[in-house]
């Protein structure tokens, strides 16, 4: 008998489907990056240049489906910049290579649907959103043969995000709690916005916690900025990068092996298994409410879970769960941010 797999669980075969046309090999530009067309910068005191605001329509407002969440932003006690991940991955559609055009409607369509749907709308229980449309560098920009190419174009997004985050803190902000969230490329500018606005400085004191997902981060990387070892601590950093048990990525040793890794179940980085139970529950591509998604334990660098645990979970062959590091984690994520502010709150 075949047994009947409901939609709730069908992001696990998308993402099948999604690693697979990843294994194809990433779009490569050939032209140099001196050589290509730059778009315009963005002007963020235009509401369309932002994914996300208050006040806004936006994909962040959302809540699961199957779920008793409620957006909430209209009551929060803190800000959360969310910092979105690549979302220019394919072949350029126009003249605009190395960087997306902030008005490129396909992109922001499509950043709309996936990571201000699946990611940013985690916060929306307990902070205001403000994530910006940015310049994003091309996928490609982490793999170029030259890496001036690739470290140009980041650069560009670097500023956008920099200039977006300037125009927050004068414009938004008035000196209320801020939470740093971020995915993948969108962490590697979140660690910069650390670096140079936070770690040290006064705007530390604003600082409820950094959520730095996707990206292999050392544990001395901030200076006074420490990583999280307890779920309620403030002014502290978690980072994580989810693989399948016992697999390890092609640049392990580079990049993971002497990072620190924060079970998102735990908030901390022993590595104590976490099992499904403690896990209040995930979100799937059809952005669908599923409880306890998946377990989790911290192996030297990376987070390894066992097979997410849905009907036909005897399929999956996934090994690289980079796509679903927020998703599979939604509600924790969500409670732990919410008593953070709390915590942030009775010591400020």
């Amino acid at each position: 008998m075949i047994r009947k797999i409901s939609k709730a669980h069908l992001f696990i075969f998308i993402s099948i489907i999604i690693s697979s046309a990843c294994s194809k090999g990433v779009y490569v530009i050939e032209k140099k990056f001196a050589d290509s067309p730059i778009p315009s910068a963005p002007d963020y005191s235009k509401e369309e240049q932002w994914a996300s605001l208050p006040g806004k329509a936006d994909a962040a407002d959302s809540v699961p489906l199957k779920s008793n969440l409620k957006n909430t932003q209209d009551q929060a006690k803190a800000d959360v910049f969310f910092v979105f991940p690549t979302t220019f991955t394919e072949e350029p559609q126009n003249q605009y290579l190395w960087n997306a055009d902030i008005g490129d409607k396909n992109i922001n369509y499509k950043t709309q649907t996936t990571t201000i749907l699946n990611q940013a709308s985690i916060f929306n229980g307990s902070c205001r959103i403000y994530a910006p449309y940015y310049r994003q560098a091309h996928l490609y920009s982490f793999y170029a043969k030259d890496e001036n190419d690739g470290n140009s174009a980041l650069n560009l997004a670097y500023k956008d995000v920099q200039a977006a985050f300037e125009y927050y803190l004068k414009h938004y902000n008035n000196g209320r709690p801020i939470v740093i969230a971020s995915h993948s490329q969108g962490s590697y500018h979140a660690m910069r916005l650390l670096r140079d606005y936070f770690d040290g400085k006064d705007l530390q004191k604003q600082l409820v916690v950094a959520y730095l997902a996707g990206r292999a981060i050392k544990p001395d990387e901030f200076r006074f900025i420490h990583p999280t070892e307890k779920p309620d601590e403030v002014a502290v950093w978690a980072s994580w990068n989810t693989y399948a048990r016992k697999f390890f990525p092609d640049n392990y040793e580079k990049y993971f092996r002497h990072s620190l890794s924060t079970n998102p179940l735990l908030w901390n980085s022993s590595s104590d298994f976490a099992a499904k139970e403690l896990n209040h529950g995930g979100v799937g591509r059809h952005f669908t409410f599923v409880p306890n998604l998946v377990d989790a334990q911290n192996h030297e660098g990376v987070l390894w879970i066992n097979k997410p645990y849905i009907p036909g979970r005897f399929l999956i062959r996934v090994r690289r769960w980079h796509i679903a590091d927020m998703n599979f984690f939604y509600m924790n994520i969500r409670e732990n941010v919410q008593l953070r502010i709390e915590s942030f709150e009775k010591i400020k």
